[in-house]
């Protein structure tokens, strides 16, 4: 039965769960429907999907305060997901509130709640697009006018090249971001990995089967590749709690987390291609 919640934007197919609506639920959200939470129950089974979600989510606070901290100013946020505790813009703003935020993301329940989260916020706006379309995306008057492209910027792809197929070659769509953005600029990504579960890992492909969103995880070298002409900064490309941890014990359950995630910098002295 098609759920009719006043909060769901007309023409949203209730009944096929979404990549964006799980993760909202698994994160204990409340964006979602039958649909999704029968997928994330079946996707638990599979892989310890609640403490991925946890995990990669604080790392996304730790990049952007990462980010702050070497004097980033402005974020591009791919993906960006249902709005829920620890948006870029809350974690932005508690250091900086000139900072300024453009939210991207395809599903139309993400875009919904993410507008009227932002109601009267004039440093933060979401973009209903495709991340596939960077031009689309970096030439919305939305972005223009609260980014300046020629100063650097931080590229947020958290928890989101999962979903891009070979075929539609997510190392490509890197680079071009890449080329658009300004010298010294910062990417942030994070992805799902087939290297510490593999067979779990396979189970998941075949629950996201059933969802508008399939999911490709890819090994640490593939990952890797897509920051080609970007500066890994340390530690490198790690498992997501790995990276720079607030406490040691952080990273004790970090083969649960089965997403690798880095930040790389553009070099100062690369152009825009």
């Amino acid at each position: 039965m098609t759920d009719t919640a006043s909060w769901v934007p007309e023409g949203v197919n209730t009944e096929l769960p979404s990549a964006a609506r799980v993760y909202d639920y698994l994160l204990g959200g409340g964006h979602n429907f039958p649909g999704d939470r029968a997928l994330a129950e079946k996707l638990v089974t599979k892989v310890p999907a609640r403490d991925m979600a946890r995990l990669n989510r604080a790392f996304l606070r730790r990049a952007v305060l990462y980010l702050l901290d070497q004097g980033i100013t402005q974020f591009l946020d791919l993906g960006s997901g249902i709005p829920t505790v620890g948006n870029v813009h809350e974690v932005a703003h508690d250091v900086n509130p000139d900072a300024r935020v453009v939210y991207v993301d395809y599903e139309p329940v993400a875009v919904a709640h993410s507008e009227l989260l932002l109601e009267g916020n004039k440093n933060a706006a979401v973009l209903q697009a495709d991340m596939r379309d960077p031009d689309k995306i970096l030439q919305a008057p939305r972005t223009r006018e609260l980014l300046d492209l020629d100063k650097p910027l931080g590229l947020l792809m958290v928890g989101v090249v999962q979903f891009i197929p070979d075929g539609d070659d997510p190392w490509a769509l890197a680079a071009r971001y890449r080329d658009a953005v300004a010298p010294g600029s910062y990417l942030a990504l994070s992805a799902f990995t087939w290297d510490h579960a593999p067979a779990g890992m396979a189970g998941a492909v075949e629950v996201f089967k059933n969802s508008q969103d399939p999911i490709f995880p890819r090994t640490h070298a593939e990952i890797t590749r897509m920051f080609d002409g970007f500066d890994l900064v340390e530690p490198g490309l790690v498992l997501t709690p790995e990276w720079r941890p607030e406490r040691p014990e952080d990273t004790a359950d970090a083969e649960r987390s089965n997403l690798y995630a880095g930040v790389a910098q553009k070099p100062v002295g690369h152009s825009n291609g």
